[in-house]
């Protein structure tokens, strides 16, 4: 029972741990935005120095879950449930690396860069931070219900990136002096369609822990 005891705890450990990793990441993706609509480049390189910090806590939790594994070897929905760990782990820091690569582009763009930056890209990040949160709770409770929401959502992030690549090449036929903005902003949108597209990854694994079968949510 002790041995028992100490791997629900254990476990409960690393799943706070990836939480606030989640809202690191989350907190990263803000800022990043922010710092690209107010050009603010000392927040951009913030960011990126912070990327640091998330990629070794990404280290921290898979190094605990492993050792968890050797020490417990658990079988079934246990040993399931610390794979999951892993997967949803990286898809967190692959999320934290996407709003760097915001920060770089907001960085490319620099301080004097008149451009207005499309509202669309503000209406993703809401979008995303809001699925973030809501795979958070499903993650919590491990409830899939919460988590088949991520694919509806997905499909809001999606429609919105493709409006904007279609008026960025709309822009660059009017503007051709404007193409590394044009670029830049683009990238931006594809950063933030697949901060959101990790989102729904996360969704996929939690479906996988509860129910066993693998699902496709994007």
């Amino acid at each position: 029972m002790a041995t028992r005891d100490q791997f629900q705890s254990e476990m409960e450990e690393i799943n706070e741990d990836i939480i606030a990793l989640a809202n690191l990441s989350g907190k990263a993706l803000s800022e990043s935005i922010e710092a690209l609509y107010h050009q603010d480049m000392e927040l951009a390189n913030q960011i990126i120095a912070k990327d640091i910090e998330i990629d070794r806590k990404e280290m921290e939790i898979n190094d605990k879950t492993i050792l968890l594994i050797a020490k417990q070897q658990p079988v079934a929905t246990d040993l399931r449930r610390l794979i999951i760990a892993v997967r949803i782990v990286t898809d967190i820091e692959r999320m934290a690396d996407n709003a760097k690569n915001i920060a770089k582009s907001t960085i490319y763009l620099g301080q004097d860069n008149k451009a207005l930056i499309p509202e669309g890209l503000q209406t993703m990040h809401d979008l995303s931070i809001e699925m973030l949160q809501t795979a958070l709770n499903a993650f919590k409770y491990e409830d899939i219900t919460i988590a088949g929401k991520l694919s509806g959502m997905d499909d809001k992030v999606d429609k919105l990136y493709k409006l904007i690549i279609s008026e960025m090449l709309g822009e660059t036929a009017t503007n051709a002096d404007k193409i590394q903005y044009v670029m830049q902003i683009a990238f931006c949108a594809r950063y933030l369609e697949r901060f959101a597209d990790h989102i729904t990854n996360i969704g996929e694994s939690i479906l996988f822990l509860v129910k066993g079968e693998n699902y496709n949510l994007n």
